[in-house]
């Protein structure tokens, strides 16, 4: 039976972005389960796994940030992400978090984001879902591992990033500016989250590895055995013929 993956999306765009979260979680030998503030209520007892999907900012109240003018935020959405993180990390559930999900993610394990990141690095600013931005991924990370890369290229649709790391994650990757582009746990359960949008882009492999290490560990959760071990013994064992 297909691991069940939680996948949380905004009200505004989920419509949209669900269905490519769904086909990538299904891909990855998944099953993908849409949760979003007014449409249905979160279960984390009946799921293996959960993303974090992307969308509005979060709200820097969370982080002992300021409020900005023109800055879209959902509370509700905030609050919602907010206890299924929480709730996934006491029922050692593997998460993966895309976008605002790495960033909510890191705010929850106690560490604090940009709200305007490109006012705080020399980082190009690409707005596009195209792959257009390089990526330098940290050696011996789960995310190496994972996408079996030392680089990528990434689509860039966010304004904020990591700032201060919560407890227990490290970078594992930044862009040419020294941005914040990838974060990690480095120990059970499997959490890692990613800047970027891999839901469109699962034409590359490499960006396709990541629900499949996802998956991975939300079979390894179900029999209790080590997450990070059964998503880097993925990882190495992936023959996809598709997209090559």
């Amino acid at each position: 039976m297909r691991p069940v993956i939680g996948v949380t999306v905004s009200r505004r765009s989920g419509w949209r972005v669900f269905p490519l979260m769904a086909l990538a979680v299904w891909l990855a030998g998944g099953r993908a389960l849409r949760w979003q503030t007014g449409y249905r209520r979160v279960d984390l007892d009946k799921v293996d796994g959960v993303v974090i999907g992307g969308g509005d900012d979060i709200a820097p109240t969370l982080y002992g940030g300021e409020l900005r003018l023109g800055v879209r935020l959902d509370p509700a959405r905030d609050t919602m992400e907010s206890d299924v993180l929480r709730g996934a990390f006491e029922r050692r559930l593997p998460i993966l978090g895309i976008c605002r999900g790495s960033q909510m993610l890191n705010v929850v394990l106690g560490g604090t984001l940009h709200q305007d990141a490109y006012e705080v690095y020399d980082s190009r600013h690409i707005r596009t879902i195209l792959p257009r931005k390089r990526v330098e991924i940290g050696e011996d990370t789960l995310l190496s591992r994972s996408a079996r890369a030392n680089c990528l290229y990434v689509n860039a649709l966010h304004s904020q990033s990591v700032n201060v790391l919560g407890e227990g994650l490290r970078v594992a990757a930044r862009d040419d500016g020294g941005m914040v582009q990838a974060i990690e746990r480095v120990t059970d359960p499997f959490a890692l989250g990613v800047q970027w949008h891999p839901e469109h882009l699962i034409y590359r492999r490499a960006h396709r590895r990541l629900f499949r290490s996802l998956v991975a560990a939300a079979k390894a959760g179900r029999v209790s055995t080590p997450q990070l071990v059964a998503a880097e013994a993925e990882a190495e064992a992936q023959q996809e013929p598709l997209w090559s």
